[in-house]
């Protein structure tokens, strides 16, 4: 990982549009902070596109998608999109997945959390778990704490049941289907503009900071990790390009500051 200070003022000026992860990448201890919320206005004042993209359930997300400046928030880990209509001051939700698997899934996945709380000892349901639709979520870090081995193992589980699991700076995450924030990402953008992410990855960047913003990573010409990323360091196969000075809500600042300072 580079420092942001060595990304080319080129680069930068190219960018027309932020994907960020919320936890621990645009808030701190748990809510957002003036300096990331304020710079949230002034990419969107700047005219760049800002979507936010979380493992974070629907219930959760709705306040922050009808009040941050955002073209859109991806929740659930790239499930479901919320649109905020401001003529209207409504949020609407799109899903990747129909009604009835959406339907089916529900039922099977309240199943394996049964599951997973009676044959690893110690997990809790995160507390948002009431807002979630597409998936199930454990708490690791949030307000419960699981040892690794017991990460390992809920993780074990999980996918010996078929399902997608993955791992944020909180939360354990598992749903059915092969969406993820990469497959969200591509999803909204092609939903809002008709634009195939792909063909302009040179024009994007993604800020994050845990183990599941690596898809992002991977695939993102530009890639930034806030400085928080390096208690995850180890494991990611894939590190963003460059890492901010400062973590959480701060290390988001500086990523935006460093976009308006180079803006056309």
């Amino acid at each position: 990982m580079k420092p942001l200070t060595s990304w080319p003022q080129s680069a930068r000026q190219k960018i027309i549009g932020v994907f960020t992860d919320i936890d621990d990448t645009l808030t701190t201890e748990g809510a957002i902070t003036s300096d990331a919320l304020q710079s949230l206005h002034n990419l969107k004042a700047a005219g760049l596109m800002v979507i936010p993209i979380t493992g974070r359930p629907v219930g959760w997300s709705i306040s922050f998608a009808s009040t941050w400046p955002v073209d859109a928030m991806v929740a659930e880990n790239g499930a479901v999109a919320l649109l905020h209509n401001a003529a209207t001051n409504q949020v609407n939700k799109i899903y990747q997945q129909d009604l009835a698997t959406r339907t089916h899934n529900f039922d099977q996945m309240q199943r394996i959390a049964q599951r997973v709380l009676k044959e690893v000892p110690g997990t809790i349901m995160a507390q948002d778990s009431s807002g979630r639709e597409t998936d199930i979520a454990f708490d690791h870090s949030e307000f419960h704490k699981l040892s690794q081995d017991q990460i390992q193992q809920v993780l074990q589980l999980l996918k010996h049941e078929g399902m997608t699991a993955t791992v944020s700076s909180i939360h354990i995450n598992a749903w059915f289907g092969d969406h993820n924030k990469w497959h969200g990402a591509q999803w909204i953008l092609k939903e809002l503009r008709g634009r195939d992410l792909k063909q302009e990855l040179d024009q994007w960047v993604y800020v994050g900071d845990s183990t599941n913003d690596q898809v992002m990573f991977e695939h993102f010409t530009h890639s930034i990790g806030v400085a928080n990323i390096k208690r995850f360091e180890h494991e990611l196969k894939h590190l963003p390009q460059y890492i901010a000075n400062q973590e959480r809500g701060a290390g988001f600042a500086e990523v935006a500051n460093a976009l308006l300072q180079n803006s056309n």
